[in-house]
C-alpha cells in the first residue's frame, strides 16, 4: 500500500497542475470567445446567378484554366445552411471540386417564411431544382448536366432525376434517404406512423422550427451534444486550429432553418413513414416520381457510421434502378464527417471527383439547351393570331414568360407549346383549359396569371 504522506504529496501536485491548466485556459478565453463569435465559413468566391423567392443559385468561380465539359449543381437538405459543404478552405467540398477542375453551382433554399408554409415537395422539385437545372443548362451549353444531392437534398435529386431524367447525366448521392423498410436508423423509429404525426406538428406551429428539429438531432448522441465534445473543448481551448475547427462546426450547427410545413408533412409520410420511393409509388402533384426513369450513372456516398442517415437507407436502392453503372462508395466517417473531416477530403473525395470526371467528358461539340423549336403550322398559326390581334403587317414579339417568378425554361416551354407566347396570352387563357394542356397545376397557373396581369 502507497505510504499515506506520499498518496497525499500526489493529489497536492495532481491539484497544483490541475489549477495551472485552469489558470493556462482561463487566460486564453478571451482570445477563444472571440474565435467563437468572428470565425467565418462560406468563403469560397462565387456569384449569385439566379434567385427565386428565397432561392439562391451560386455559381463560383473556377480554380484552374480549364473545366470539365459537364458542371455540376449541389443540392442541399432543406435543413441548416448549405455552408457545410464549404466550412473552410482546406474542408471544402465545393473547393475540392473546383480545384479538380470542375464548374460548381450549388443552390441556397433560404428560409421559408410563414407564407412559404404550402411549399410542397412539388414546388422544390419540380419548380425550384427544375429551375435552377435550367439555368445551368444554359449557362453551360449542356442538355444534361452533373447534380450532387446531400442529405434530404440527395432525396429530392433523386425524385428529379426520375421525373426529368433527359436534363441528368450523372446522378451522385451523399447520404441520402432513400428506402425505410425498418433499417434506417434512430429518426425512421421516431418518425414511425404508430408514433408520430407530423401534422400535429405542422398545425401547431407552421412551418417547423429549426429548434424544433435541433433536439430530436441533439437526443440521437445526448452525451456527445451536450457534454463530452465541451470536455474536448475546453482541454484543446490552447490548440487555435482546434479552436477554430470547432468555432465553424457551432456556427453551423447552431445557424438551423425552419421547414415548410407542407413539404415536411409530405416528405415524413410519403418518404419515412410509407416509403414510396423505392416501391415506386411516389408522386408529387400527380407526376410520377418513376424510378425506372433513372438510367443515368448513380454514384452512392454512404458513411458507415452515420446515426442520421444509416448505409441500409441508402445502399439497397441502387439494386432497385435500371442504370447499369452504379457504384457505392462507403467511407468510415459520420454523416457531417464525409464533408468535412480532414480524411474524408485526402481520401474519399479523390475518388468521387475521378467518377465525375470520368463520366463529364463531351467528345462532340454540346448542344446548347434552347427550347424546341415549334413545327412550322403551329407558329404561323402563332404569328398570324399575333398578326390579326395587332393589325395587319404588325407582329407581336413573345414576352419572356421566364420573368414571371416561378417560371423557369421548362415551364415556359411548355407555354409556348400551348400556345402562351406573350403575357397578354396568358392573362387571357383559362386557367383550367391550360393545365390540362401543359400538365401545370391550375393553382400555379393562376399564380402566373395573376403575375402577367400585373405587368
Amino acid at each position: 500500500m502507497k505510504n499515506p504522506y506520499a498518496l497525499a504529496l500526489d493529489m497536492q501536485r495532481q491539484a497544483w497542475e490541475g489549477a495551472i491548466e485552469l489558470t493556462e485556459n482561463a487566460s486564453v478565453a478571451p482570445d477563444r470567445s472571440e474565435t467563437l463569435n468572428e470565425v467565418e465559413v462560406g468563403q469560397t468566391p462565387h456569384e449569385i446567378v439566379y434567385e427565386e423567392n428565397k432561392l439562391h443559385l451560386k455559381h463560383y468561380e473556377p480554380l484552374t484554366d480549364e473545366q470539365h465539359d459537364v458542371p455540376i449543381l449541389i443540392v442541399y437538405a432543406l435543413i441548416n445552411r448549405p455552408y457545410i459543404l464549404d466550412l473552410q478552405p482546406d474542408r471544402s467540398v465545393v473547393q475540392t471540386l473546383l480545384e479538380e477542375g470542375f464548374d460548381v453551382y450549388l443552390v441556397d433554399w433560404g428560409e421559408p417564411s410563414p407564407m412559404d408554409r404550402t411549399l410542397t415537395l412539388d414546388d422544390y422539385v419540380t419548380r425550384y431544382i427544375d429551375n435552377c437545372v435550367d439555368v445551368v443548362r444554359d449557362r453551360s451549353g449542356q442538355d444534361a448536366i452533373n447534380i450532387l444531392g446531400y442529405c434530404m437534398g440527395g432525396t429530392m435529386s433523386t425524385m428529379y432525376a426520375a421525373l426529368y431524367p433527359e436534363k441528368v447525366r450523372n446522378l451522385g448521392l451523399m447520404a441520402a434517404g432513400l428506402c425505410f423498410a425498418g433499417d434506417g436508423g434512430v429518426l425512421e423509429l421516431w418518425g414511425a406512423d404508430e408514433y408520430y404525426d407530423p401534422e400535429r406538428v405542422t398545425d401547431t406551429f407552421g412551418n417547423v422550427p429549426a429548434e424544433f428539429l435541433d433536439v430530436g438531432f441533439a437526443l440521437m448522441d445526448p452525451v456527445q451534444n451536450n457534454v463530452t465534445k465541451y470536455v474536448r473543448f475546453y482541454e484543446n481551448m490552447e490548440d487555435e486550429d482546434f479552436v477554430e475547427n470547432f468555432a465553424r462546426m457551432e456556427k453551423w450547427l447552431g445557424d438551423g432553418i425552419d421547414v415548410a410545413g407542407a413539404t415536411y408533412d409530405q416528405f415524413i409520410s410519403d418518404v419515412y413513414q410509407e416509403n414510396k420511393l423505392i416501391q415506386n409509388e411516389l408522386y408529387l402533384d400527380s407526376k410520377h416520381v418513376d424510378i425506372e426513369n433513372l438510367e443515368m450513372p448513380v454514384l452512392q456516398i454512404v458513411a458507415e457510421y452515420d446515426h442520421l442517415i444509416p448505409p441500409n437507407a441508402s445502399k439497397p436502392f441502387n439494386e432497385e434502378i435500371p442504370s447499369e453503372d452504379t457504384e457505392i462508395m462507403e467511407f468510415a466517417t459520420g454523416h457531417i464527417g464525409m464533408s468535412v473531416s480532414s480524411r474524408s477530403h485526402a481520401e474519399l473525395w479523390p475518388d468521387v471527383c475521378a467518377w465525375f470526371e470520368e463520366r463529364s467528358q463531351v467528345d462532340e461539340e454540346p448542344v446548347t439547351a434552347e427550347p424546341e423549336t415549334p413545327e412550322p403550322k403551329e407558329a404561323d398559326a402563332t404569328l398570324a393570331e399575333a398578326t390579326e390581334a395587332n393589325g395587319a403587317g404588325e407582329t407581336v414579339d413573345a414576352d419572356d414568360l421566364t420573368e414571371l417568378n416561378g417560371v423557369g425554361e421548362a415551364y415556359a416551354d411548355d407555354l409556348r407549346e400551348a400556345g402562351i407566347e406573350t403575357f397578354d396570352d396568358l392573362t387571357s387563357a383559362d386557367a383550367a383549359t391550360l393545365s390540362a394542356d401543359t400538365g401545370i397545376s391550375p393553382s400555379r397557373i393562376e399564380d402566373w396569371i395573376e403575375q402577367a396581369t400585373e405587368r
